[in-house]
């Protein structure tokens, strides 16, 4: 029999994973008018702020596993939007790269990304979006 201080709405775990799934499911039918999914703009802005990235660093600073990060990056190389060179120090590593028309691209995505997190900064205000940011930094690094 369940204890009623134990519903699942008081774990943190639960409230930040329906919090994440709201916002990821709001920028989704955002970027989808431009035939883009969250993890291809979380490529592109990762990648037009870095020279180049090693495909299992960029898995986790997407957050995607490495086997769907090659899948993508196989169809972002087939669209033209990024292209992979053997990195230079370590042949058996490769590289992920940005391409002009990718960056082009990463541009309309960060202004609808940029909407999204505008319109939440609006609805709580930039202290609490701050202290927000703070606390789940805080969090990550635990």
């Amino acid at each position: 029999m369940p204890r009623n201080d134990q519903q699942i709405e008081n774990y943190i775990a639960y409230l930040m994973a329906q919090a994440h799934r709201k916002l990821h499911l709001d920028l989704e039918k955002s970027l989808k008018s431009e035939g883009m999914q969250v993890e291809h703009w979380r490529i592109l802005e990762i990648l037009s702020e870095r020279k180049g990235q090693i495909a299992g660093n960029l898995a986790k600073i997407v957050l995607m596993n490495p086997p769907a990060l090659t899948k993508m990056i196989d169809r972002m190389v087939a669209n033209g939007y990024v292209h992979r060179l053997v990195d230079n120090v370590d042949q058996r590593k490769v590289r992920i790269f940005i391409t002009e028309h990718g960056y082009h691209l990463f541009l309309k995505l960060q202004n609808l990304a940029d909407a999204q997190n505008n319109t939440v900064n609006n609805r709580f205000g930039n202290k609490k979006m701050e202290k927000l940011k703070t606390l789940l930094n805080q969090l990550i690094l635990s």
